[in-house]
């Protein structure tokens, strides 16, 4: 069977990061890989923006403090920019509200800078068939750290939220919680495309980019609340 997650054409990368050890690690990592081809590298976010708009890469590598242009600003600038480039954030624990900032401007996804090589280029590979990495453990940490701000789940429900059924409602809050497409069809006892239907209503009726967006947006609403 062909693995559908690795592409025709090498996906192009853009690393951007201020440190150039890191750059290079990430260049040592990547450069095994036959169908990743990184493109340029980047000292900043500013310099991040530019050859995303005269590179068009498929991902951009982003670290979120950098100088002149930090990696939310980049990141929303480029998504501002309609540009075909998805942007996967790079981040550390001590960076937490950099990265709810990163997600609300459009990332596709973010990870910790000391991910596992075979999940560092997992992840490339997802956001750039079109969807979004969700790390369940870190966005509850950060969920946590902003509970008290979040809306009372026993509060009517949002606007937004009333244009979806209560099954699309379902599987939003699976969405929220991590699962797969495959994992949420086991749950709710329907097939994967069922449910891959499902996300693609709640995506275009609440106007989101992807699965990232849904699940700030759900826990935002108090839809889903972080856990214990």
């Amino acid at each position: 069977m062909t693995d559908t997650t690795v592409p025709a054409r090498p996906v192009r990368i853009l690393l951007a990061d201020d440190q150039p050890l890191l750059r290079t690690g990430f260049r040592m990592v990547l450069g095994t890989e036959d169908d990743l081809d990184i493109v340029a590298e980047a000292a900043d976010g500013l310099e991040a923006v530019e050859l995303s708009r005269r590179l068009l890469p498929d991902v951009v590598l982003m670290d979120i403090r950098m100088p002149r242009m930090d990696g939310v600003a980049a990141t929303r600038a480029i998504v501002d920019a309609r540009l075909p480039v998805r942007v996967l954030i790079l981040t550390t624990f001590d960076l937490d509200e950099y990265v709810v900032g990163a997600l609300r401007a459009g990332a596709s996804g973010f990870l910790a800078k000391d991910v596992p090589a075979d999940d560092l280029v997992a992840a490339i590979r997802t956001v750039a068939a079109g969807d979004a990495v969700v790390a369940p453990r870190i966005l509850r940490r950060l969920l946590d750290r902003f509970a008290d701000v979040l809306p009372d789940p026993a509060a009517a429900p949002p606007r937004t939220l009333s244009a979806l059924t209560e099954r699309e409602r379902e599987v939003l809050v699976h969405v929220a919680r991590g699962l797969s497409n495959a994992e949420i069809a086991r749950a709710l006892s329907v097939s994967e495309t069922t449910i891959k239907t499902h996300v693609g209503h709640v995506l275009t009726k609440l106007g989101l980019r992807d699965r990232v967006q849904a699940v700030v947006l759900a826990y935002e609403s108090g839809l889903v609340r972080p856990r214990a």
